[in-house]
């Protein structure tokens, strides 16, 4: 099954933005050793709880791109 024109974009859209939670994530998890080596452990502490939501986040998005691959997720027409 081919997918039309707006769920390339829709499938696109999902895995980008799974891509770009990922490396976030590791841009987080970096600053919180430079927060932490500077002694500034709660603000730290902060990035890591965040960061460490972000992989479930992920895997949601990626598991609706297989979705709209599959034809479960479709983009209806906008109005």
């Amino acid at each position: 099954m081919s997918l039309t024109k707006p769920n390339q974009q829709l499938r696109h859209d999902l895995k980008e933005v799974a891509a770009l939670l990922k490396w976030s994530g590791v841009d987080l998890m970096k600053m919180a050793v430079r927060l932490s080596e500077a002694g500034h452990e709660a603000e730290a502490w902060e990035l890591l709880k965040i960061s460490t939501s972000f992989p479930d986040a992920e895997d949601k998005l990626a598991g609706y791109a297989d979705e709209v691959k599959a034809g479960r997720i479709v983009r209806g027409k906008q109005e």
